[in-house]
């Protein structure tokens, strides 16, 4: 189970590196494992952990291949004079963001991509999204 977790997380750390790396304007395609829409840790860990890290301050393995290094998620309360944002991380995630690290092509908007993990249930797409969030907040520095 460890290997196969380890083999995945490897192949999309290649992956993120070869999109952002191109930095073209052509659409990426992202290769993404089903995950448990209830396990915020899990979605984490596949789709967010080779950009942002592990430990989710900024440093993962496809950090490097990017303009500007990726935002450390463990201080988004930090930096909202100690409220989580939630609604904006939310929005982020389903929308994407304007981030010059992320050159042409914006962070990858997960909201359609995780819709497409269950095509006929909106429900499931917003509680991926709402998990996700409530895990990043569960790891803020306090």
């Amino acid at each position: 189970m460890l290997k196969s977790l380890l083999v995945a997380a490897v192949a999309a750390v290649l992956a993120a590196s070869l999109s952002f790396a191109d930095q073209s304007e052509s659409k990426v395609v992202i290769p993404v494992n089903k995950t448990s829409p209830a396990d915020g840790k899990q979605m984490y860990t596949s789709y967010c952990a080779p950009c942002h890290g592990v430990d989710a301050k900024g440093r993962g393995p496809a950090a490097p291949a990017l303009k500007a290094p990726p935002t450390d998620l463990t201080e988004l309360q930090k930096n909202n004079h100690g409220k989580f944002p939630d609604t904006h991380v939310m929005a982020i995630l389903e929308f994407g963001a304007d981030v010059p690290a992320h050159g042409s092509a914006t962070m990858p908007v997960w909201g359609p991509i995780l819709g497409n993990m269950n095509r006929l249930s909106l429900q499931d797409k917003q509680l991926r999204i709402s998990n996700l969030s409530r895990y990043l907040e569960s790891i803020q520095t306090r």
